[in-house]
């Protein structure tokens, strides 16, 4: 959703409560040009809030587009170290539909529903450790996220930052980062052009990253802990090469919003045999509060299929259990639930469950 607003004035931070997306509308507060066809979009909480998250996390933002309303969910490039404002920086490929909508549309004043934060392609808590990040293109957004926050809270880090662009131009954050390698003393930055382009002169490495470079930019990669992310098939080159060189691949993160392996959250009831007992093939109701509607779900439909079925309108965008936008709280029954990591526990043991991937294995009520 996307209206005009005021800016919010800004309180000390102890008068402020955190960022809660299912209540509170963003305002956006400036939008900066950092590439051709990439912007970064800056907001803060409407009515004054401060947002809490870990390096590297998304949210999902919802265009009110003409057609429908879209989710997309975006990487969060700002750090949490500076929690009055929040900032996603985007690229607009040719076939985009939601970041040309954004483009076009969204402006200083703007109000703009979102969701999250969510992901776990974040840093973590041990900081004692020495860092390789390998991004091409926008994927570089969720570690600039990290290395800001590197920058304010542990300047000391060793970190080898190599990013892949296919024009100098096109290198996402680059005078930053410059800057950066200025003031933290164990930073060492690579940028990887494929081609030479006549609007920013180069002088320095080119091509594809391969493990020649690799061994030459960061020659005792098997000690660090690395963090890629980019295109499906970048990831996968470099995920090859390092598990290839006998890497530790338990301490390689790799980000991506598409579908993993799913996990099993709830099951089908056991049996006195300790099986999975079949289940009633007869449809089954969701009762959504709020909007007395109630939904019959066939046998494998999910929440938000029968939401839909009544006009029941529940955010989603990944629809694969990995985001957490379509999270929703059960009030009562029972659901089998499978995700790809978009809900904690600590939110299913508060009743939380997501939508997309939840099918009602007794008469449910779900609060939407």
């Amino acid at each position: 959703m996307m209206l005009m607003g005021a800016t919010p004035t800004p309180l000390p931070l102890d008068e402020l409560k955190p960022w809660n997306s299912a209540r509170q509308m963003l305002v956006c507060t400036g939008v900066t040009d950092e590439a051709p066809d990439v912007k970064t979009f800056t907001f803060a909480v409407e009515g004054g809030g401060w947002f809490r998250y870990q390096p590297g996390q998304f949210v999902t933002v919802e265009l009110r587009a003409e057609g429908g309303d879209l989710h997309r969910t975006y990487t969060i490039s700002s750090s949490p170290s500076r929690p009055y404002a929040i900032s996603i920086t985007v690229k607009a490929q040719p076939n985009s539909i939601g970041t040309r909508w954004m483009f076009e549309n969204v402006k200083p004043g703007s109000r703009v529903r979102a969701y999250g934060p969510s992901g776990h392609f974040t840093l973590g808590r041990d900081l004692g450790r020495k860092f390789l990040f390998v991004s091409a293109g926008s994927g570089v957004t969720p570690m600039m996220s990290m290395l800001r926050w590197l920058a304010d809270c542990a300047p000391g880090t060793d970190v080898v930052f190599v990013n892949s662009a296919r024009r100098p131009e096109e290198i996402i954050f680059r005078e930053e980062l410059e800057l950066l390698a200025t003031r933290m003393p164990n930073l060492k930055l690579a940028f990887l052009p494929e081609h030479r382009s006549g609007a920013a002169p180069w002088a320095g490495l080119m091509g594809r990253i391969d493990m020649r470079k690799l061994e030459m930019l960061a020659p005792d990669f098997l000690k660090r802990d690395i963090f890629c992310c980019g295109p499906d098939p970048f990831m996968k080159l470099v995920s090859d090469m390092v598990r290839g060189e006998g890497y530790d691949m338990n301490r390689y993160h790799q980000e991506s919003f598409g579908a993993a392996a799913v996990t099993d959250i709830a099951q089908k009831p056991a049996n006195d045999d300790g099986e999975a007992s079949g289940r009633d093939e007869a449809a089954l109701d969701v009762a959504f509060v709020g909007t007395g509607e109630t939904a019959s779900c066939q046998p494998g439909q999910t929440i938000l299929q029968g939401a839909r079925s009544v006009g029941v309108r529940i955010p989603a965008a990944c629809e694969s259990g990995l985001c957490g936008t379509c999270k929703v709280k059960k009030r009562a029954g029972e659901v089998a639930m499978s995700h790809n990591g978009g809900i904690s526990e600590a939110e299913i043991a508060e009743g939380y469950v997501l939508a997309c991937c939840s099918r009602p294995l007794s008469r449910v009520e779900i609060e939407a």
